[in-house]
């Protein structure tokens, strides 16, 4: 039985910068507890489309080398294809509060969270990040 995650992961989680990379260049930043942040909500297939924020990297939040957090996000990104041909990717890096953890991860919308949590499971991730439209980002805890 899942106790959940312990009150340090839970708040790093929540402090967590998760940025976007915006079609012309530049980031977006999505934060646990606000609004979707412009312009995140025109790339979204339609106005109330769910979308998350996810990574195949460094799994349960332990670090992994370089080359193999490439492919197994080369892998989810093959997943997330495969599951539906509507989908919108874009690029994004999940950056900790004070600078020291990145990883390489994933906007995707036109998915809903629920969809996507089967998905996810091979991949050993602790959450994702999770709305529709613009509406307000919450974590959604896999573990």
């Amino acid at each position: 039985m899942s106790i959940g995650p312990s009150p340090e992961l839970r708040d790093a989680y929540e402090r967590t910068h998760y940025r976007v990379r915006l079609p012309r260049g530049g980031w977006a930043t999505i934060r646990i507890g606000q609004p979707l942040p412009a312009p995140l909500p025109m790339l979204l297939p339609h106005a109330d489309a769910p979308w998350a924020f996810v990574t195949a990297c460094n799994p349960l939040s332990g670090k992994l080398p370089r080359a193999v957090n490439r492919t197994r996000q080369h892998e989810l990104l093959a997943a997330l294809r495969r599951e539906s041909a509507a989908v919108v990717i874009r690029a994004g890096i999940g950056v900790s509060e004070d600078g020291r953890w990145r990883e390489s991860s994933l906007f995707v919308a036109g998915i809903a969270c629920n969809q996507l949590k089967p998905l996810m499971h091979p991949f050993q991730q602790n959450a994702m990040v999770c709305g529709h439209g613009d509406g307000i980002a919450r974590l959604e805890w896999l573990q």
